[in-house]
């Protein structure tokens, strides 16, 4: 849910006609709305804007109204093609989150920073599970994240060595996670080359995992981002010393994989435990063994490198996959609250004008075709 009670209710408070869709599966409940003042119906056919997170089941879908959601279109996903044909054969005006920018481009509303958060969680608990040596409870079933702190203030880590990908705020996300369990960042250079006697983490940006095919120096982080083609791995520094991996970039589908599926199944690769919260599924991906999305049911699946295929978890010779595509929603209070407070500042006002530039940059379909900013998926839209 995008909005907690307390800001419904403060919306209806400043005179914008708001209700909320009846569910029995979100962390604030029907009652929790009602309580707050706040209209609880099971009919949105009156509504003209329809706020949610996740992708909207196509059959759900109702015409000609406007929709704000996480498509997971916007990269040509295959497993979502249908769901972009269905919007725009029902006049559907889809507005996703993922490309709300602000005049500097930057994005002003996201869950990156608790997909962090969660991954890293996960990712501990994951090897807590696979090596017996420490138990931690999942994320879902904590209250809060202030109630998950106490948590970690009485967990005995081992001596683990964890790898974030990434410096926005998904592996921003993790690292917090990681500094309030108690573990040290360090330099990616002292990762590599020192050694230590309790947890450490680091934190690895492209200049790390990434060197030019030409041989030519990289000092302009705007040539990766303009032409990833360019560039290949240069991951394998951290590779021997790494017990977790966790993957917190975005990824262009033309920039390199961090390694192959021949790397992991040598002995120099020594991660085990892999929390992908970019989760691109292979083979166009950034992790070769993220074979699928795992659930917050069943958060993860062993990878045989041997193989290249799926195996179950916690086997010596196989490396778990933690690949959750929905982490926020294992701590859903805080993340919605978050949402919240960003779609109210940045969003809210930008729905009021119908000439905003936000709102129109957002446009993935609109009456019955394509956003003008989303020519480029004409192909995918028309694909049989």
């Amino acid at each position: 849910m995008p909005l907690d009670p307390q800001q419904c209710r403060n919306l209806l408070d400043s005179g914008i006609d708001i209700v909320v869709q009846r569910s029995d599966v979100r962390c604030y409940t029907d009652q929790d709305y009602i309580d707050a003042g706040v209209p609880v119906t099971d009919d949105m056919s009156d509504r003209n804007i329809l706020l949610g997170v996740k992708e909207v089941p196509i059959e759900l879908l109702i015409e000609n109204k406007t929709y704000f959601f996480f498509s997971h279109t916007i990269k040509a996903q295959a497993y979502n093609q249908k769901l972009l044909q269905a919007v725009v054969e029902k006049g559907i005006r889809l507005i996703d989150y993922e490309v709300l920018t602000n005049s500097k481009g930057k994005r002003v509303i996201a869950f990156g920073k608790f997909a962090g958060m969660v991954g890293a969680h996960n990712a501990i608990w994951t090897y807590g599970k696979r090596t017996q040596t420490f138990s931690l409870p999942r994320m879902k079933d904590i209250h809060d994240y202030k109630t998950a702190i106490d948590v970690y203030k009485k967990v005995d880590l081992s001596n683990l060595k964890i790898a974030i990908t990434g410096t926005g705020r998904v592996s921003n996300g993790a690292a917090q996670v990681l500094e309030d369990m108690g573990i040290e960042k360090v330099r990616p250079i002292d990762y590599v080359t020192k050694t230590y006697d309790h947890p450490v983490f680091t934190q690895i940006g492209i200049f790390y995992y990434a060197k030019r095919k030409d041989g030519k120096e990289f000092d302009d982080m705007n040539i990766f981002y303009n032409q990833p083609e360019l560039f290949e791995s240069d991951f394998h520094h951290f590779l021997p010393m790494s017990d977790i991996m966790i993957n917190g970039i975005y990824w262009d589908n033309a920039a390199p994989a961090f390694f192959t599926v021949d790397q992991m199944s040598k002995d120099e690769f020594g991660i085990k435990v892999i929390a992908d919260v970019t989760c691109d599924i292979a083979p166009v991906s950034s992790i070769p063994s993220t074979l699928r999305a795992s659930t917050i049911e069943d958060p993860v699946f062993g990878f045989d490198p041997t193989t290249g295929k799926e195996t179950a978890p916690y086997q010596e010779d196989c490396i778990d996959m933690m690949t959750i595509d929905n982490l926020p929603n294992e701590m859903p209070r805080d993340a919605s609250t978050a949402f919240g407070d960003m779609f109210i500042e940045h969003v809210l006002p930008q729905i009021k004008d119908p000439n905003s530039e936000m709102i129109q940059k957002a446009t993935i379909a609109k009456d019955g075709d394509l956003g003008s900013h989303f020519e480029y998926l004409r192909s995918y839209l028309n694909k049989v």
